[in-house]
């Protein structure tokens, strides 16, 4: 089981992506709704793997995803976000992003790219 943190600033996207990975047999550590929660909580709990969105008050998932490699350069982050162009994608895996999945996303989809990022692939 890996401790997982999830990081979206919609309710409604942070209860389906908990359900979803806890019946994969996932533990939930943290749960942030912006960029800045997002990176003293991973500091705090040190997950896994984490789901990201990119866009979100506070700093966007970009800037969070670069201040969490900054702080742990091994971090596995798995952006999920409807934010799809191509520019947006590039900038996220150089970032550090280990993938990347748009919404709306499928279940199985979502699981394979943080069992991906859990494999460190």
């Amino acid at each position: 089981m890996a401790k997982l943190m999830i990081v979206d600033d919609s309710n409604f996207m942070r209860a389906t992506l908990r359900k979803a990975l806890e019946a994969a047999g996932h533990e939930i550590v943290a749960e942030a709704d912006n960029g800045e929660d997002a990176v003293a909580f991973y500091a705090k709990h040190r997950p896994d793997c984490t789901t990201m969105d990119i866009v979100m008050p506070n700093g966007n998932g970009i800037e969070a995803l670069t201040k969490i490699i900054d702080f742990d350069p091994d971090a596995r982050v798995v952006i999920i976000t409807a934010l799809g162009h191509e520019p947006m994608i590039r900038k996220a895996l150089a970032a550090g992003a280990m993938s990347f999945v748009i919404k709306p996303a499928e279940e199985d989809e979502i699981l394979e790219a943080v069992d991906s990022a859990l494999m460190g692939m």
